[in-house]
């Protein structure tokens, strides 16, 4: 490689950081200038690597090449949004458009993740600049509450008030973005564990050990996880961290007593012991009552999560009406007032379930390919978690196989898929279920002589 392609990859490396650490910071990236922000970024990337790619002119890595069937089920989806908007299968043309044009975004963004990162060098660079976006946000968080002086990064805080939520508007999202963080600092922890016997005499290492800012920012991240009084943001995450962990113990036989104290420690030490002094107390009151605030509907209180359930309800025919060609990419707004019924007080934008809205808006044709994608995902993840002969890889693998399911599970109650900076962070997750599997060591160049 010439010095010149090497200069420019580097700046494509490090310029796709940045934009992961970026994307959540103007609120979710969920206004129209941050969305074309993102959109503007990813295709200067994109040019970057193409030019890089010619110049150099070499053949598909082994990480390209394992993320090709997952990059077409992506154009896929992205193909069919483009037929909705020529055929005019659409009953918003400027807002499918629009999802359009994020949806190639997201494509390049798994391109450029899957083909750069491929390195483990790289890798657990990413790795740890994903954990680290997701401390600043907990550390913002969190300071943000107790502090009482509540505000997103550049505006006022107007809603969720007393709840940790990041640059985020609203608690689950910032949820979502932890539930992927955290399972990219946890994958890093296990990754990068002692592959030597353990003992009980190295316990206290294995807490407080080289890896320890490592363990406190993952217990920063809890905190805020717990401080976001998400219910299903946590129900998910820890769902996830013990069928995953499960399974996890199930295949590394070799290193099973090391591995139960490590994942045990995340649920005990850091949520029962830490946890409970930053509002876990107040997180279980909400799962226990399951109630949200109130709003008043024809002068009678009605609790917001019943709204939700009804939305949810009420949402299911427009599914039916175009179940396999959907009503158009970004129209769920658009459509949904036409079956609401007068007891919805709320202007609900999203169905707060991402599989009905996915397929209300993309049919059955739209919606399968990006489940496809999901699922190929987590299969390369598990490849890697049952290695046995690379706690590296296999430990990648776990992460990713958290943070995949952890979504899976959110997005039955909650749409953060329609959060650009959270669906882009969860197309990288999927990308580093390709790369745990086929990533390689970096040789170096032995001088002559």
């Amino acid at each position: 490689m010439s010095l010149s392609s090497k200069c420019l990859e580097r700046v494509l490396i490090v310029g796709t950081l940045v934009l992961l650490v970026w994307l959540p910071l103007p609120i979710g990236s969920n206004r129209d200038w941050s969305v074309a922000l993102l959109v503007l970024m990813c295709a200067l990337l994109g040019v970057g690597w193409a030019i890089n790619t010619l110049r150099r002119n070499r053949e598909s890595g082994p990480t390209l090449k394992a993320g090709l069937p997952m990059l077409g089920l992506l154009l896929l989806c992205q193909v069919w949004v483009l037929v909705q908007w020529l055929a005019g299968l659409t009953v918003d043309g400027g807002s499918t458009f629009q999802s359009l044009v994020l949806g190639c975004a997201y494509c390049l963004l798994f391109l450029l993740v899957v083909d750069l990162f491929r390195t483990r060098k790289r890798l657990s660079l990413l790795l740890a600049t994903l954990a680290v976006s997701g401390t600043f946000q907990a550390f913002f968080g969190v300071v943000m509450t107790l502090s009482g002086v509540e505000s997103l990064l550049l505006v006022a805080k107007t809603s969720y008030l007393g709840d940790a939520t990041g640059t985020f508007i609203n608690r689950n999202h910032l949820a979502g973005y932890l539930e992927m963080t955290l399972a990219c600092g946890i994958g890093l922890l296990l990754a990068l564990r002692d592959e030597r016997p353990f003992r009980w005499v190295n316990l206290l290492e294995v807490l407080l050990g080289p890896k320890a800012r490592l363990r406190l920012a993952l217990i920063l991240m809890m905190i805020a996880l717990v401080m976001s009084h998400s219910r299903m943001g946590n129900t998910a995450f820890f769902a996830s961290l013990i069928l995953v962990g499960a399974v996890f113990l199930l295949a590394d036989k070799a290193n099973r007593l090391r591995n139960s104290v490590i994942l045990a420690s995340f649920v005990l030490l850091d949520v029962l012991i830490v946890s409970q002094y930053f509002g876990l107390q107040r997180l279980v009151d909400r799962i226990t009552n399951t109630q949200f605030h109130s709003v008043m509907v024809d002068g009678q209180m009605v609790e917001a999560n019943e709204l939700r359930d009804d939305v949810f309800a009420q949402a299911i025919p427009l599914a039916r009406e175009h179940w396999l060609a959907g009503h158009g990419a970004g129209t769920f707004e658009v459509v949904f007032p036409r079956v609401a019924g007068e007891e919805i007080a709320y202007h609900f934008d999203h169905a707060h379930n991402d599989y009905l809205q996915f397929v209300i808006e993309y049919g059955v044709l739209g919606s399968l390919p990006l489940l496809l994608f999901v699922l190929w995902a987590l299969y390369q993840a598990q490849r890697a978690m049952w290695l046995r002969e690379s706690v590296y890889r296999s430990g990648v693998g776990f992460g990713a196989s958290v943070g995949i399911v952890a979504l899976l599970i959110h997005s039955l109650a909650d749409f953060n898929l329609q959060i650009p900076a959270n669906a882009a962070t969860y197309v990288v997750i999927c990308a580093i279920g390709v790369l745990a599997n086929h990533h390689y060591r970096e040789r170096r160049a032995r001088p002559r002589g």
